[in-house]
């Protein structure tokens, strides 16, 4: 009976305490999202039947269905399998290296049934939750020797899996998502430094071993972004087409269901990579603006729920999922405005995607999580 009326009272505790604000808030892009999918996706003859919006729409069902699951039992679980979570990751990326389903030029899909996902747009989440885990159990500022070994043991072999496939993108997320949880932790200052100087002086050396490394589409991205107008209806065709979708929008936008690149095909990978340059042309400036607002308050809301942590993991864990949600966001705003080479990250929560709408909704989900248990002084 006692067990049954303390159970009671930790229920109302989570209901009252739950973060409606950063459920509001990826509810909100969520609903945006399936919005420009429709107006860059919608039918312009009467034989065309796309429905990329409604399968987003059952994506956010689950997704939503997930974050509840997540927020029902205390995070602190995550770190008690986060080595195990880990390994079944780096499994995944393995069998998606040798058997997994090619796409515009990357390996990176895995087909069970009529269903396809991305494994490295749920590695993300778990390489994050690795890292915290591991990070917790050391004490004061790490040195070079613990980054090292650290970056050897739980780093360079989802990279080198991830540049196999090739998932540049993924690579580079993974690196600022471990800089990040690093710098959160604590490093030594000449760590720090030593960092700077060997990274500006490596440069040029690894940027030819990339080089080398890349597929050719991946050559022509990196070629486009330097100097787009050099084969514009080539190379350069996604760039500038974004451009011109941002850029006809003004500063109020020519109003919903009234852009014409995404309907008209005018611009490529309209419903996913560059969804920003669609709802840009729509929304304009104005609208522009307080979309980054939006995205801004859930950065910010992710900051607040990492100093307010009740725990050292909760700590790293709240910050590594919003260094994700902010690298992506930037990554991808840069990519469609031209001033970033184009590496297939999506916008969080709006562009097309089941795999990154669900991963992103479980990370979310993990924050709320954190923050609504911010006031529990015991497991």
């Amino acid at each position: 009976m006692v067990k049954l009326m303390l159970n009671i009272n930790i229920n109302r505790r989570l209901i009252k305490n739950f973060d409606w604000g950063t459920f509001s808030i990826v509810i909100l892009l969520s609903i945006i999202g399936i919005m420009t999918i429709y107006s860059a996706t919608r039918p312009l003859l009467p034989h065309e039947q796309p429905n990329y919006h409604m399968k987003q729409i059952y994506w956010l069902l689950i997704g939503i269905t997930a974050l509840f699951f997540i927020v029902s039992f205390d995070y602190i679980w995550l770190s008690r399998f986060a080595y195990p979570v880990y390994a079944i990751g780096i499994v995944l990326l393995l069998i998606v290296l040798f058997a997994g389903k090619t796409g515009m030029g990357a390996q990176r899909w895995l087909s069970i049934g009529p269903l396809s996902f991305q494994p490295s747009e749920i590695f993300r989440l778990m390489f994050i939750i690795v890292i915290a885990r591991h990070f917790m159990e050391l004490s004061g500022t790490m040195g070079l020797t613990s980054i090292i070994k650290i970056f050897l043991a739980f780093t360079f072999i989802p990279l080198i899996i991830l540049l196999k496939q090739p998932d540049l993108g993924t690579a580079v997320i993974l690196l600022i998502m471990f800089l990040s949880l690093s710098i959160v932790k604590g490093l030594q200052k000449k760590v720090v430094v030593l960092l700077i100087v060997i990274g500006a002086l490596s440069i040029p050396f690894i940027g030819n071993i990339m080089w080398e490394g890349l597929k050719d589409y991946q050559k022509n991205r990196i070629v486009a972004f330097m100097e787009p107008e050099a084969d514009p209806a080539g190379i350069g065709y996604h760039i500038n087409q974004s451009k011109i979708a941002i850029g006809s929008g003004g500063i109020l936008g020519k109003g919903y269901l009234k852009g014409t690149q995404g309907p008209f095909r005018f611009l490529p990978e309209k419903q996913t990579d560059f969804i920003f340059a669609v709802f840009a042309e729509e929304w304009g400036l104005a609208g522009s603006i307080l979309l980054l607002l939006i995205y801004l308050a859930l950065i910010l809301r992710g900051l607040d729920t990492a100093l307010k942590a009740k725990d050292e993991f909760g700590r790293l864990l709240a910050a590594g999922i919003t260094a994700m949600f902010s690298t992506y966001f930037f990554i991808n705003v840069g990519m469609t405005l031209g001033i970033m080479p184009v590496v297939g990250i999506p916008l969080p929560f709006m562009s097309y995607g089941g795999t990154a709408l669900l991963s992103n909704f479980i990370a979310a989900g993990i924050l709320i999580n954190i923050r609504t248990r911010r006031f529990e002084l015991f497991y």
